[in-house]
């Protein structure tokens, strides 16, 4: 296997590819010798992935007695692909290293067969601790933080933006580890809570950008100043702000509605980052719906799924460093989660030592610079 360098010239070693690459495969795959693997990579040129992460993952697969195929695929559409499908019911195992994966049209599970859609981008993040951090640690805080949010009687989320909403989550139904379809790595996010009981207002700041569900045209929309989203019982009741990206705002959702023949008022569901190996090294501003569709997994963001009385709906928004306080009590303190406050959490770093020396030092950089400070 060849060593990659990474845009800092950091030299990424061998031995952390195949750790990465071994995560994946082993720990939330659960490949065996033998079976097959069908790995779906996106064109390069588009910006999303690049060849290395999956040369990696194709040797190792082949290395471990796994049979991998590579079907190239170009950027996603809003019709399914009759080659895609077919490669996933042919093989024991679809891995997808490209947005297609995240698209609705793949939630459906095919009987007998798995499916991962993968957020490590490139070599350097399937090297580094976003990606050799063991599965099976984020499966376990994920469950944790899932009792702990779903066992809440109040919600509360801030932010230093201004974000202050809180509610109730009673209607969110409990995710069972067979409700899940896809298996997405590395694992980053709890389940989606039910909005619907939500109220307050939420800070618009950034972009608003896909959720990756469906493509449009244009993605995202930039937010120069704070506009506030005004929230009754999920539903989104006003804009208030610069009248001119109130504007701007009012019209993406009314493109996006009609496009699809969705509500546009609709604010679905939330959830927030729990991966602390999250780490995001170029702009948002280069690429608002990459840097979106990538950054979610780090505890700095939260974000809430619009646009569409379905998860995850199809307008995005970033809240960055919240706070989440559950009956009072913070989970989420200024984007770092307070793991150590909540029996079941504290007991995934006694689990898992490595998850404690990942959280004392959570990555910072999500592509927002001091914009987010």
């Amino acid at each position: 296997m060849t060593t990659i360098s990474s845009k800092d010239d950091l030299i990424t070693s061998e031995k952390d590819l195949i750790t990465g690459a071994r995560n994946l495969l082993i720990n939330c795959a659960e490949l065996t010798p033998e079976q097959t693997l069908v790995i779906i990579c996106e064109d390069p040129a588009l910006g999303w992935y690049d060849q290395n992460v999956a040369e990696a993952l194709e040797n190792e697969a082949r290395d471990m007695g796994i049979t991998p195929t590579v079907l190239h695929v170009g950027a996603p559409g809003n019709d399914k692909n009759p080659e895609v499908v077919d490669a996933v019911g042919n093989h024991d195992c679809a891995l997808f290293l490209a947005r297609i994966g995240d698209q609705d049209r793949f939630a459906d599970p095919v009987p007998g067969k798995k499916t991962i859609m993968c957020y490590a981008r490139n070599a350097a993040m399937l090297a580094s601790t976003y990606g050799r951090a063991d599965h099976r640690a984020f499966l376990q805080l994920k469950q944790a933080v899932n009792d702990i949010l779903l066992a809440a009687t109040n919600i509360r989320m801030t932010c230093a933006k201004g974000t202050d909403i809180s509610g109730s989550v009673s209607k969110s139904d409990r995710e069972e580890p067979g409700d899940v379809s896809v298996r997405r790595f590395p694992l980053g996010v709890p389940q989606p809570l039910d909005a619907s009981e939500m109220s307050g207002r939420v800070a618009l700041a950034n972009f608003l950008t896909p959720t990756g569900s469906k493509m449009y045209e244009p993605a995202s929309v930039q937010i120069e100043e704070v506009v506030f989203a005004e929230v009754q019982e999920g539903r989104i009741a006003d804009l208030t702000g610069n009248i001119n990206i109130v504007g701007d705002i009012r019209d993406h959702y009314q493109m996006v509605s009609k496009k699809f023949g969705i509500q546009d008022d609709n604010v679905h569901s939330f959830h927030a980052g729990i991966h602390p190996g999250c780490s995001y090294d170029t702009t948002a501003q280069a690429d608002p719906d990459r840097w979106s569709n990538t950054v979610f997994t780090n505890p700095r963001v939260l974000h809430f799924h619009t646009c569409g009385d379905y998860a995850p709906g199809e307008i995005c928004w970033m809240v960055i460093d919240h706070t989440l306080s559950v009956d009072g009590k913070n989970l989420w303190q200024d984007g770092r989660m307070c793991l150590d406050d909540f029996n079941a959490t504290r007991q995934c770093l006694e689990d898992w030592p490595e998850l404690k020396a990942m959280f004392a030092e959570p990555a910072q950089a999500i592509g927002l610079g001091n914009e987010a400070i």
